[in-house]
């Protein structure tokens, strides 16, 4: 059991070990339920959309394109510890 302390803001702040617990991350909404008998309910909000979102994410301008086979040997070479 965590016990916390409401500010005279009516704010709490959760330690990160609770947060890690349900998944939430620096910037993501949580979404709080009232529950019977005063519990609350606090879950990450589902992020929601298409795959096709982040394609094109991590492109750089004036960076070429890498191949499949390019980022296999990176990969490969950072496994053996030549990186």
């Amino acid at each position: 059991m965590n016990a916390l302390t409401v500010t005279a803001k009516g704010q709490i702040t959760l330690k990160k070990e609770l947060l890690r617990h349900l998944g939430i991350e620096p910037g993501q909404q949580i979404e709080v339920v009232e529950m019977p008998h005063g519990e609350l309910r606090i879950r990450a909000v589902k992020r929601t959309g298409k795959i096709s979102d982040v394609f094109g994410m991590l492109k750089r301008e004036g960076q070429r394109p890498i191949s499949i086979e390019e980022m296999n040997e990176v990969i490969a070479k950072g496994w053996a510890g030549q990186l």
